[in-house]
């Protein structure tokens, strides 16, 4: 066996082993960030809400920017928890 032979083969499974661990890291970056953007909006949600709540209204740019960020949450595999602060939010009087 020649040199290139044996480079060939030690070379070709080492490669596929760094990518598929390149992939895999990948994935996982992808999912973390994915998890605490989706735990922003939650947070965002709840406050936005909390905020009007205490005013006893919510102007068009509230309700705006609220369904904006209940998009995106749902988007990124957000459960049906805030379904139900949604319908309270858009319950609430428009000033």
């Amino acid at each position: 066996m020649n040199l290139y032979q044996w480079l060939t083969l030690l070379g070709v499974p080492g490669l596929l082993i760094s990518f598929a661990g390149f992939v895999r890291l990948q994935v996982k970056q992808n999912r973390a960030v994915k998890d605490g953007l989706r735990a922003i909006l939650r947070d965002r949600l709840l406050q936005s809400f909390q905020h009007c709540h205490r005013q006893g209204f919510a102007d068009s740019d509230d309700r705006q920017n609220f369904e904006n960020m209940y998009i995106q949450y749902h988007s990124l595999g957000g459960n049906g928890v805030m379904d139900d602060l949604r319908q309270k939010f858009f319950d609430l009087p428009l000033k």
